[in-house]
């Protein structure tokens, strides 16, 4: 499994159109890459005369990907910013 470590940071505001404090700026930040290796279950296409195999993750859906190719997103901090009232 390829790990992604990511850092969220939510700024709300509030504004005349809605009374409550909402999001308007979702920002995401990569911390860290851990690879999961290299494919263990290629996929074979052939085109012609000429035979190729792809990492599985080129081809197949995330459900029938093999386990270094499926990518997890850990979320380490998720902050929310608060502006106020904006004109």
């Amino acid at each position: 499994m390829t790990i992604h470590l990511v850092d969220i940071e939510h700024v709300e505001h509030t504004c005349p159109a809605h009374s409550e404090p909402h999001p308007y700026d979702t920002r995401r930040t990569l911390i860290d890459v851990t690879p999961g290796g290299p494919c263990r279950a290629p996929v074979t296409i052939r085109c012609g005369n000429t035979t190729t195999q792809i990492p599985c993750h080129r081809h197949e859906p995330a459900k029938r990907q093999c386990g270094a190719c499926r990518v997890i997103v850990t979320e380490r901090t998720i902050t929310t910013r608060t502006l106020g009232v904006s004109a």
